[in-house]
């Protein structure tokens, strides 16, 4: 299929910024700009044919710029939370940007998702958009120069398929991941709350009152973290249960068991009134599912869709936050000439 390539706008910096249509046999269609490798629309048929753009975001570059919840884009160098924004490689204490709270959050006030990447393959003959990033050595704190490259491919069984990879010249930290926000019955369609949804994890990373884990890998059992099978989202999003409570909804990691491999779905959400279905798969260690806790109804998204709170769906991933400080988990640490290499896949299809 042919790759649409079109003009999305300019940057306040006067940089280009294009809009790519990736479109297959079945009609599915995922439009991605280079300003910050961000998703802009997932287009979709329900059980009757219907198409519908599927996760949040903006018509313009200008959304993009001044926005502040990450729609559909690449985050990192650091996904999620580094608390008090500092870490320790080799002894040497680093300080990345403080810009939620008193922690660093999702790579910092100019982070891979509020930059211009550069597009090195654009190969229609395989379904396949890349895009390369060069992070400079202390950019937003972060030690190293560091090549990032993101590769999207959209398959012909509606799989929308996210390659990362990356090579840094020092020891740094690296967790990259795509923060699309999903509401399967259409973006513009309200809360997300009907939706179902599985996750295949038997543990969650406990938070502080910070939204910092604690280390603490607690088990989902008897808790209203416990989505080992399908559960609304409604019923349990405001639970009595003090993580609830610190999230405001649901707003964690949950421990993804990698040695099974991209083959074993994370997680499944199903929205019967539409009859769309999503699968995760993932390389990662872990996945935050967010429930849009923080939307408040001010951003005006595409169509002059407002995007009220809980409005939408994220599956985040990712290692775990503060991964970099928590010896109990799987570590973010990249070693200089290593690479890093991780792949997540979002399948859609119907019930």
């Amino acid at each position: 299929m042919a790759i649409l390539k079109e003009v999305f706008g300019k940057t306040q910096s006067n940089k280009d910024v294009y809009l790519f249509t990736l479109s297959n046999e079945e009609g599915m269609k995922v439009k991605i700009i280079n300003y910050g490798a961000t998703v802009v629309s997932i287009i979709a048929k329900d059980k009757n044919g219907k198409y519908d753009d599927v996760v949040l975001g903006y018509d313009t570059i200008e959304g993009y710029e001044n926005g502040d919840k990450y729609f559909g884009a690449v985050v990192g160098r650091c996904a999620n939370r580094i608390e008090n924004g500092i870490f320790n490689i080799n002894g040497r204490e680093y300080r990345v940007c403080i810009n939620s709270g008193q922690n660093h959050l999702h790579g910092g006030k100019i982070g891979f998702d509020k930059v211009v990447w550069d597009i090195i393959d654009f190969n229609e003959a395989s379904n396949t958009l890349e895009f390369v990033y060069n992070s400079f050595d202390g950019e937003e704190g972060y030690p190293g120069n560091l090549i990032t490259k993101v590769k999207y491919t959209l398959t012909e069984d509606n799989s929308l398929e996210i390659e990362y990879k990356a090579v840094s010249d020092k020891d740094t930290v690296v967790n990259i991941t795509n923060h699309s926000y999903f509401n399967l019955a259409g973006h513009a369609s309200g809360d997300a709350l009907n939706h179902m949804v599985k996750i295949n994890s038997d543990k969650f990373t406990a938070n502080n009152s910070n939204s910092i884990p604690t280390g603490e890998l607690r088990s989902v059992e008897g808790t209203p973290m416990d989505f080992r099978n399908f559960k609304r989202v409604g019923d349990y999003i405001d639970c009595d249960y003090e993580q609830i409570i610190i999230g405001s909804g649901f707003d964690h990691n949950w421990v993804v068991d990698i040695n099974k491999g991209i083959s074993e779905k994370a997680a499944e959400i199903v929205e019967k009134n539409t009859g769309r279905k999503l699968e995760v798969f993932t390389t990662m260690p872990g996945m935050q599912f967010y429930s849009a806790n923080f939307l408040d109804g001010n951003d005006v998204g595409k169509n002059n869709a407002t995007y009220i709170r809980r409005s939408a769906l994220c599956f985040e991933t990712q290692y775990a936050p503060n991964a970099i400080n928590t010896p109990e988990f799987k570590s973010p640490l990249l070693k200089a000439g290593d690479e890093y290499k991780e792949k997540t896949i979002y399948r859609f299809s119907t019930i």
